[in-house]
């Protein structure tokens, strides 16, 4: 294990300390030794930024596993044919579900830095360094000075805290290890999974005094952390830690350290959930005060005819895709830069190069059957739609022209549904509305049978359908390519109401408080409470009256309303259910036919590999040799 750097080097820091913003791009020019990055208050506070850019990097959602490995997106083209892309990079981290992971270069290596994945021993050990030298500067104010310290903690609990996610018991990396520190000094052990879960949250908790509620100045601040943030990744923490992938889980009941520890709980303890609730009810109260609510669309381009139905899509899409609005607790600065993977080519523009609109982050038909019926219930429990022929096609229809083109031929599961269904999802014949068209009464629209978007050899969807909830309405491609570019959110308030629901749920089963904060979601979504949701549409009307019920109901919300955000792969793994959604092939429409009867067919893209080991990710077996204090993740053996 090469938690191993008995010094860091300064220079290493500044090569990590990109970031989007420009004050984060502040790094002292040819620093060679700690000394002389802890001469003044500007030298500190690059350090400090360099601390940060490991946290700016995991905003690109190739290095996430909760994107990459849920299920949402299908990414390169095919498995038949991955050159195809002309060896497009990337696409590690969508290997997961192909079974190629290993231990012997593991994939998204967040251990060593491999693979599409980060160092994070290198910025937790910069963390412990700063800490140690932030009071060498003499010209440094003491709110300052706590300020930093704050930061600095919570980004040394947020990198453990995904290396936790990821590898279950870690070593805790809590100082900077002198020069000469012993070699067997520096092989450290593993910690029992609590003990590193309890770890981040005292962390999160020494941080929280010190950080400001909120950015005040955010054309100087925006990116850096505030304990708002700092609260609400606390109960992601416990709730994660509550889960059953942690909690009591008997696939790690026999995992024992080196010393013969127990590595996981034997037991499940439900007085966990109880305090995850509490902490997110914390995480919500903060975000309130600090003016957090659900966002409200505004025009900010030039519109044409705008009807009320493409308004509340645009208000749904734009919780996420609007930089810096009310709804995200907590965003990150780097833009994401694969809006032309998610875009279908709409116009002669668009597809006159294929180059500039790949259009291939395929979306499985799995996912875009999650969403609810327009009643607000899955669509294999809604009495009043027909399960039964949701392949067979049907014209669009006046009432439902503003989200599929009238009269054009479409899949009859694509009527009927939730407005997130139409604001996340595109698909053949669905409206586009945007790409320098916004005239929902003449959109453009998707022709992914005999059209633009139709199958073209150098770039294509696999599946026939677009992740639509990443591409923001104002941007457009092809020969004129204007990007609209935003800030990847990492927590969203209604990210947080689920939250909370979950953990009212699991700690007491369902009550009248759980209900309200799910119901806050979906009324945003313009569905009815989920009472009478299921009462008057459910063929399982009492359903949400149980506790297997309700998970059964929160955890469908959470992937839909967080579909395509990187979370749904890390709720999936907690919840222990990504083995049952990865257990079937992933299958889309016959894409590569040019009529509506060849292409609606459905057929299969691949068939993934997921079994109980890869809920973990492997230790490189190279690091079990140089550390023999290590074990081997559980079933990676």
């Amino acid at each position: 294990m090469k938690l191993l750097f008995k010094i860091l080097p300064v220079a290493i820091a500044l090569q990590f300390a990109a970031s989007c913003k420009k004050y984060l791009d502040v790094t002292p020019d040819n620093v060679a030794t700690l000394e002389s990055a802890f001469t003044n208050a500007n030298e500190t506070q690059a350090y400090l930024f360099g601390c940060y850019s490991t946290l700016q990097a995991l905003a690109d959602v190739r290095r996430n596993p909760g994107f990459t490995s849920s299920a949402e997106v299908v990414f390169p083209i095919t498995l038949q044919d991955p050159t195809v892309l002309g060896g497009a990079g990337g696409d590690a981290g969508f290997n997961l579900m192909r079974g190629l992971q290993n231990a012997e270069n593991p994939i998204l290596n967040y251990w060593q830095g491999y693979n599409m994945g980060l160092n994070l021993w290198r910025p937790i050990r910069m963390c412990n360094t700063f800490l140690d030298n932030v009071d060498k500067p003499t010209d440094v104010s003491q709110f300052q000075r706590t300020r930093w310290i704050a930061e600095a903690k919570f980004l040394k609990a947020y990198y453990h805290y995904w290396l936790i996610r990821m590898y279950g018991p870690i070593p805790i990396s809590d100082v900077a290890l002198p020069v000469n520190t012993t070699s067997e000094e520096v092989r450290q052990k593993q910690q029992t999974v609590d003990s590193c879960f309890n770890y981040v949250v005292r962390l999160l908790d020494e941080a929280v005094p010190g950080l400001p509620a909120a950015i005040q100045n955010s054309a100087t601040e925006a990116g850096r952390i505030t304990s708002t943030i700092a609260l609400a990744v606390k109960a992601e923490v416990l709730t994660t830690q509550a889960s059953p992938l942690f909690n009591g889980n008997p696939d790690y009941a026999q995992v024992k350290g080196k010393d013969g520890q127990f590595l996981f709980p034997t037991t499940a303890d439900a007085t966990k959930w109880q305090k995850a609730a509490v902490a997110c009810k914390a995480a919500i109260d903060a975000a309130n005060a600090t003016g957090a609510g659900l966002y409200q669309f505004t025009s900010n381009g030039n519109i044409v005819h705008m009807s009320d139905s493409t308004k509340q899509l645009l208000a749904l899409q734009g919780g996420f895709v609007e930089s810096w609005n009310p709804e995200q607790v907590w965003t990150l600065n780097p833009t994401f830069g694969w809006s032309y993977m998610a875009t279908p080519r709409v116009n002669a523009d668009a597809a006159s190069d294929a180059f500039a609109v790949y259009s291939n982050f395929s979306v499985p038909l799995a996912e875009s059957e999650l969403f609810y019926t327009s009643n607000g219930v899955p669509i294999t429990e809604d009495k009043t739609w027909d399960y039964t022929n949701r392949y067979k096609t049907q014209p669009g229809d006046d009432a439902h022209r503003y989200y599929i083109k009238n009269n054009y031929t479409s899949a009859s599961g694509n009527f009927h549904r939730e407005p997130r269904y139409y604001s996340s999802i595109a698909f053949d014949g669905s409206v586009w509305f945007g790409s320098g068209n916004t005239d929902d009464n003449n959109p453009y629209y998707i022709n992914a049978v005999n059209g633009y978007a139709s199958y073209v050899p150098q770039r294509y969807n696999v599946t026939g359908y677009w992740a639509k909830k990443l591409v923001h309405y104002l941007s457009s491609a092809g020969k004129t390519t204007v990007w609209k570019s935003y800030s990847w959110p990492f927590i969203r308030i209604t990210g947080l109401w689920l939250l909370y629901a979950e953990c009212l749920n699991e700690a007491n089963g369902p009550s009248s408080v759980a209900y309200e904060w799910l119901d806050k979601v979906r009324a945003h979504a313009g569905l009815p409470g989920v009472a009478q949701a299921w009462t008057q549409y459910s063929r399982n009307p009492g359903k949400y009256a149980t506790k297997d019920g309700l998970r059964q109901i929160i955890h469908q919300e959470r992937r839909i309303e967080l579909a395509f955000e990187g979370q749904a792969g890390w709720d999936l793994r907690r919840w222990k259910e990504l083995q049952n959604v990865l257990s079937g092939p992933v299958q889309g429409w016959n894409y590569r036919q040019k009529t509506a009867p060849g292409f609606y067919q459905v057929s299969n893209v691949y068939q993934p590999v997921f079994n109980v080991r890869d809920y973990l990710f492997p230790i490189q077996n190279y690091d079990l040799l140089t550390n023999p204090n290590l074990v081997q993740t559980p079933y990676w053996q």
